[in-house]
């Protein structure tokens, strides 16, 4: 089964970040062999722990980037995926 996933990636390389953060939080949460899983034989319970967890995680990253000082460089995010028709 091929992936139905035609969103496009505004940030180059970002889509191998992402899954090695997926694949890390399944981890975390008892998953073993998430990578390798047939995601559509997963309850859907199951599946949205991984990406319910990604993003809080991704949302704690932008409040400490945004804490930090780094406001131009995640508004510059935003406004990108905005621009760039971000789905």
């Amino acid at each position: 089964m091929t992936s139905r996933n035609t969103n496009q990636s505004v940030t180059p390389g970002a889509q191998s970040a992402l899954d090695q953060m997926k694949y890390e939080i399944a981890s975390e949460l008892g998953i073993a062999n998430y990578q390798q899983m047939d995601k559509g034989s997963l309850p859907s319970r199951v599946n949205g722990y991984v990406g319910g967890n990604m993003t809080k995680k991704l949302v704690a990253y932008a409040e400490q980037a945004l804490a930090g000082g780094a406001q131009a460089q995640v508004l510059q995010s935003a406004q990108t995926d905005q621009i760039g028709g971000g789905q």
